[in-house]
């Protein structure tokens, strides 16, 4: 019999987009699977349209409002599949995602999926698929140093990870509020034998939505990524302590810098000191004509106040360079 693949849904106030969602998992051209809905307390018709499609191997939970990684461990407990596909409440898959990556990995045990992936706003017809130097078959040391390292990040729904691996990896950190995800496929691709890119494989992450998480502009936030960003490059040094390894960490706490400051000043000090402990940092933050100006003229801190008051970087942009986001 084919595997049963067990596709995870955490679910909190999505109304206007979660029936789009499981219409995506419905159109799968992988049958044998099985969907879990934790609902994560959600204030709108969230549960009821999770209900609606109740049955068929469509199962659906409730909890008090615990956050996206609690409902994700919530689905993980009550799921039986030999893989595993996370998926938020408002991305989407494409027909044959599963199929594709399930296919490639039955034959390379230990090995875990990812695929191309695009951002979009209203509709998935408009999705824009930018590839990035992750989109490549590597190791999982060589992933994480490229990721880190500004090479762009993978999105929760696109991975497809056996079971086996996920429980090596451990369950999702309830602490962390952003980059929760960032941090749990740190472990997640340490605990595998290497990532499988499947480029016909294709999902849709979904952008320009009030109050997402990835938007965040406040303390916890922040601190959540700062901490987030500590263990998963705590982990990759473990796993191997190396110049290319120390520049990738250096280069991910740099790009915290570029991010918090002028905000959050304990943390910019604290992850600038890491940066100098690692070696330095050879990333550099960007921007157009006007603070390439400021900055050659009075460098880069004061070029970051003046277009902070123009417009400010947002959290989602900053995981970009080498985190995972999700909205939850």
């Amino acid at each position: 019999m084919s595997p049963l693949v067990s596709i995870l849904i955490p679910c909190y106030n999505a109304e206007p987009w979660l029936a789009d969602t499981l219409g995506s998992v419905l159109a799968q051209t992988w049958t044998h699977k099985e969907i879990i809905i934790v609902d994560d307390g959600s204030t709108d018709n969230s549960l009821s349209i999770a209900h609606s499609f109740e049955g068929a191997g469509i199962h659906v939970f409730q909890q008090d409002h615990l956050g996206a990684a609690a409902a994700r461990n919530h689905a993980f407990r009550k799921s039986q599949g030999q893989f595993i596909q996370f998926l938020d409440a408002d991305d989407l898959l494409g027909p044959d995602k599963i199929e594709r990556q399930i296919t490639s990995l039955l034959d390379q045990p230990g090995c875990i999926a990812a695929c191309a992936w695009g951002r979009f706003y209203g509709t998935p017809e408009n999705a824009s698929f930018e590839k990035t130097p992750l989109w490549t078959d590597l190791a999982p040391i060589d992933w994480l140093v490229c990721s880190y390292g500004g090479g762009g990040m993978m999105p929760v729904m696109s991975w497809l990870v056996p079971r086996a691996v996920c429980e090596a990896a451990g369950p999702w950190d309830e602490s962390f509020s952003l980059n929760d995800d960032g941090e749990y496929f740190s472990r997640v691709v340490l605990a595998s034998k290497g990532i499988k890119f499947i480029p016909q494989a294709r999902t849709y992450y979904r952008c320009g939505i009030p109050n997402s998480l990835s938007r965040a502009q406040n303390p916890i936030a922040w601190q959540s990524l700062f901490r987030s960003l500590q263990a998963a490059t705590s982990r990759l040094l473990n796993a191997e302590n190396s110049p290319r390894t120390r520049q990738a960490s250096a280069d991910s706490f740099q790009w915290f810098v570029y991010g918090a400051y002028p905000d959050y000043p304990d943390l910019v000090s604290k992850a600038e000191a890491i940066v100098r402990e690692l070696g330095g940092s050879n990333a550099r933050y960007g921007g157009g004509n006007v603070f390439r100006t400021l900055a050659s003229i009075a460098g880069w801190k004061f070029a970051r106040r003046v277009q902070k008051l123009a417009a400010p970087i947002r959290l989602s942009r900053l995981l970009g360079q080498g985190c995972t986001t999700q909205r939850m």
